[in-house]
C-alpha cells in the first residue's frame, strides 16, 4: 500500500519515532509513578536503591519530556499539511530527535544512578546554578541541549509555515511552540532571593501550563476536529481564536495565584483570584467547540477513537484545569489547601485531560496512516483502544477523587483542628493511609488501561486486510 494514499506528504512520516518515544517515555512515566504510591504507604520501600525524591524526579521529569515529543511529533505531522508543503528539512527532524532521545535518557540514568549532588558537581551548576528547583532539575547540558533542540525544531517548522499556506491552526500551533521556547529560558534564571526566584520559576512551570501550551492543545484539536468531522475550517477558526483569547488573558494575569505567599506585593492577592476564576473559561469552551463540530459533523469518520479522544480531552482538561483548579484557586481558600494532597489531585486531571489526552488523541489519528493500515485501524483494534480509554480516563478520576479526599482530611487535621492544636505532618499522613491505597488501585488500573491502549497499536496490525477500513484518499482540508 502506498503511502501517498495515506497522508499527503512523505515528511509527515518523521512525526512516527517521536510518536512511538513519547509513549514508551509515558510507560515509564506511569511506573515511577506507582513506585511512589507504594512510596506513600511504605517509606522504605526500594530505600536506598530508589529515595522518594529520586523517583518524584524522574516521574515529572518523564511527564514533561514525554508531552513534549508529543508536541513535536504533532508539529511535524500537521503542520506540512497545513502549510500545504514538505517539511522543510526531514533529516534535521530526524537528528533532533536522536539529541534530544539520548539527551532525556542519560539524564533519568544520571538521576537513577548518580547522586543528585555528584551529578550537579559533574555537569558544571557551579559555573551556571540552575539545578535543584521542582521540575528544572535537569542539568546544565541537558537544559542547552533543549534550546539547541528546540531551536532547531522552531526553524525548521517555522520556516515550512513560512513557505506555505499560512492557517489559524498552523499559526496558533506556532505561536505556543514559540512561547514554549522562549519561557523555557528562564530555566537558567536562578536568583538567590528565593522569592525572586519563585516568581520567575512560575513564567516556566505556570506560563507553559496555563498559557503556550493551551494555544498547542487548542490547535492540535482543532486540526483532528476538522479532518474527523469535515466541518467548515472557517467555523473552527473562530472557535479557536476564541479559545486562544481567553487561554492568554486568563493565564498570563492568573499566574499571579501562586504569587500568594512567596512575598510578592499583596496586589497579587486580587489580580490572581481574580483573573484565576477566569481559567475555566477557555476550557469550558473548549467542552462547548469539540461537541459543537462532532454534532455537525458531515461525514462518519472510521477512526471512532480519535473523534472519543477528542471529545475526552475537553471534558478532562475542563474538568482538572478548570473545575479542580478553581476549588483552591482563590487566597482565602488557598491559604488553608495550599501544598495540600488538593494541589495533587487538581495536577494529575489536568496534566492527563489537557495533555496527555490531546498527545493521545493525535497520535490515534495519525498512526494508522504512518503504519501503512489507511485512515483507521480494524474495529477489533478500536475496541482494545477505547477499553484503553476508558480504563485509563475513570482510573484518574478515581484518582483525583482520592486525592481530593485526602487533602481535605488534611486541612482539616492540620490546619483546621477542632481542638486547637494542628496535628503533625506524619500523623497526619497516618490517617491518609486508606487514601493512598485506593490511589495506589486505581494508578494500577490505569496502567492497565495504558497497556490496552498500547496493545491496540498491535491489534490492528495482526487484522486481516478484508477487515481493515478501505483508505479515503488524501484529504485536501
Amino acid at each position: 500500500m502506498s503511502s501517498q494514499t495515506l497522508f499527503k506528504f512523505e515528511s509527515q512520516k518523521v512525526a512516527k519515532p517521536y510518536f512511538v518515544f513519547a509513549l514508551m517515555l509515558f510507560v515509564g512515566q506511569i511506573l515511577f509513578g506507582l513506585i511512589m504510591g507504594l512510596q506513600y504507604i511504605i517509606g522504605d520501600f526500594l530505600f536506598p536503591l530508589l529515595p522518594f525524591n529520586v523517583a518524584r524526579m524522574v516521574h515529572t521529569n518523564l511527564l514533561i519530556v514525554w508531552l513534549l515529543f508529543g508536541f513535536m511529533g504533532a508539529a511535524y505531522y500537521l503542520i506540512p499539511e497545513e502549510a500545504d508543503r514538505e517539511l522543510h528539512s526531514p533529516k534535521l527532524a530526524i537528528l533532533m530527535f536522536w539529541v534530544f532521545a539520548a539527551a532525556g535518557v542519560l539524564t533519568i540514568l544520571g538521576y537513577l544512578f548518580v547522586p543528585y549532588a555528584t551529578l550537579a558537581e559533574m555537569t558544571g551548576n557551579n559555573i551556571l546554578a540552575t539545578m535543584g528547583r521542582e521540575f528544572l532539575e535537569q542539568p546544565l547540558p541537558t537544559k542547552v541541549g533543549i534550546v539547541v533542540v528546540a531551536l532547531a525544531f522552531l526553524y525548521n517548522v517555522g520556516m515550512t509555515v513560512l513557505k506555505g499556506r499560512k492557517t489559524a491552526v498552523n499559526v496558533v500551533l506556532m505561536t505556543g511552540l514559540i512561547g514554549l521556547a522562549l519561557l523555557f529560558l528562564f530555566a537558567f534564571y536562578n536568583p538567590e532571593n528565593l522569592s525572586r526566584d519563585k516568581y520567575y520559576w512560575w513564567y516556566v512551570v505556570h506560563l507553559w501550563v496555563e498559557g503556550v501550551w493551551e494555544l498547542i492543545m487548542a490547535s492540535i484539536l482543532a486540526y483532528v476536529l476538522i479532518k474527523i468531522t469535515g466541518v467548515d475550517r472557517e467555523v473552527v477558526e473562530k472557535w479557536l481564536y476564541v479559545i486562544v483569547a481567553l487561554a492568554l488573558i486568563s493565564g498570563i494575569l492568573g499566574t499571579g495565584h501562586h504569587y500568594f505567599w512567596i512575598g510578592a506585593p499583596g496586589v497579587w492577592l486580587w489580580v490572581g483570584s481574580i483573573f484565576s476564576t477566569l481559567e475555566p473559561l477557555p476550557f469550558f469552551v473548549m467542552v462547548l467547540f469539540a461537541f459543537n463540530m462532532i454534532n455537525r459533523r458531515r461525514r462518519e469518520h472510521p477512526n471512532k477513537a480519535a473523534a472519543m479522544w477528542a471529545m475526552g480531552t475537553a471534558v478532562m482538561a475542563f474538568l482538572g484545569a478548570g473545575v479542580w483548579g478553581f476549588l483552591h484557586t482563590l487566597a482565602p481558600v488557598n491559604y488553608y489547601t495550599h501544598g495540600a494532597q488538593i494541589t495533587a489531585a487538581h495536577g494529575h486531571m489536568a496534566f492527563y485531560g489537557a495533555y496527555a489526552m490531546i498527545v493521545m488523541c493525535i497520535i490515534s489519528y495519525a498512526m494508522p496512516k504512518l503504519r501503512g493500515i489507511g485512515e483507521a485501524p480494524s474495529n477489533k483494534a478500536q475496541i482494545m483502544e477505547l477499553w484503553g480509554f476508558w480504563l485509563m480516563t475513570i482510573s484518574m478520576v478515581f484518582i483525583t477523587l482520592f486525592l481530593t479526599g485526602a487533602g481535605v482530611v488534611e486541612v482539616w487535621l492540620r490546619r483546621l483542628p477542632e481542638s486547637g492544636a494542628a496535628m503533625s505532618f506524619m500523623d497526619t499522613q497516618d490517617q491518609l493511609m486508606l487514601f493512598y491505597w485506593l490511589r495506589l488501585i486505581s494508578g494500577v488500573g490505569f496502567l492497565i488501561g495504558l497497556i490496552c491502549y498500547l496493545l491496540s497499536f498491535k491489534k490492528s496490525l495482526q487484522t486481516a486486510a478484508d477487515d481493515r477500513p478501505v483508505p479515503l484518499p488524501a484529504e485536501t482540508a
